[in-house]
Order: C-alpha cells, then sequence, then structure tokens
C-alpha cells in the first residue's frame, strides 16, 4: 500500500510496496494513458513526472512513491492545453501514437528546466524515449514549437512563426 498524490488527488493505493507504479496507475486507478513498452525502463512509454521529475514508471516500485507527487499524461493539463500538447497537435507529430504519451511527458518535464533548447540539448534529453514510427525529427519540432508557444504565453507576445530547426514533417 502506498499514499501519494495522482495528479492533483490524494489516493491510497491496495497494491504491494514492490509493484510498479505503472500496473498500479493502469490496473488501479484505471489512468491507461501511461503504457506499457519495455517493462525494462529503456524506451520511454511508461514515463510519468514524480515530483516534477520524468520517471519510467514500469521500473518505479510504489515504495518509491509513498508521500510523491505523481502526474500522468491525464493530468499534465486541463483539455490538452499544456504547450507541449498544444505543439504536438499544431504540427502532427504523432503518428501511431503509441509512444506519445512518453513522449510529451519527457519533453514537458525538459522543458521545465530548459525552455529554450537547442537541437543538440533535444536530441540528448529524448534520446532514451523510442519511437517505432520514427518520428523524431517531428518530435524535436515539437518541442522547438512547444518551447516557443510557452515563452510567448510567459510575455503574452503574438503566437511566432513556426520552429524550422530540426527538420519538417516525416
Amino acid at each position: 500500500m502506498a499514499k501519494l498524490t495522482v495528479n492533483g488527488k490524494a489516493v491510497t493505493t491496495k497494491a504491494a510496496p514492490d509493484t510498479p507504479l505503472l500496473w498500479a496507475l493502469r490496473d488501479e486507478l484505471k489512468l491507461n494513458g501511461t503504457k506499457f513498452g519495455c517493462g525494462a525502463g529503456q524506451c520511454g512509454a511508461c514515463t510519468v513526472h514524480v515530483n516534477g521529475q520524468a520517471v519510467r514508471s514500469c521500473v518505479t516500485p510504489l515504495s518509491e512513491c509513498e508521500g510523491a507527487r505523481v502526474t500522468t499524461i491525464e493530468g499534465i493539463s486541463a483539455h490538452g492545453m499544456h504547450p507541449v500538447q498544444k505543439a504536438w497537435i499544431e504540427l502532427d507529430v504523432p503518428q501511431c501514437g503509441y509512444c506519445q504519451a512518453g513522449q510529451i511527458m519527457t519533453a514537458a518535464a525538459f522543458l521545465k528546466g530548459n525552455p529554450a533548447p537547442n537541437d543538440e540539448e533535444i536530441d540528448g534529453a529524448m534520446a532514451g524515449n523510442l519511437c517505432r514510427c520514427a518520428t523524431y525529427l517531428r518530435i524535436r519540432s515539437g518541442i522547438h514549437r512547444a518551447a516557443e508557444i510557452a515563452a510567448s504565453a510567459s510575455t503574452g507576445a503574438k503566437k511566432p512563426a513556426l520552429a524550422t530547426s530540426g527538420g519538417g514533417a516525416q
């Protein structure tokens, strides 16, 4: 059993302390946006935020989440209004979409610490998130666009032109 806050709501899980956070989220709390990919923390499909940090929920035991604030793709923003979600929609980033919750969660945590990244920084931050459809250039463009959206929202500026760095659609 673990007590934690998930998407702003206090919850107590009934799962054993060694249960991966992923399975408590999906099976017990019915938050199915977080995906199972590899089960070894290698693909990033299961990425969620724990106390603001991107973590692989498939290898994070509930015992490490006691008292933590967990945010899943369902809780990152109301109505898909997070800058990364906006950029993903605007640029039509996903192809099959399976990995996208993990991509978005990783990108959101990355941009929080680096609001104006270059291509190399984006590639480094996203290197552990696999996309079987290979939409890496669109993901990079989406992150640049999300940074622009966030910057314009914080300054109240008008919508800037689309980022061209990192190539276009694939």
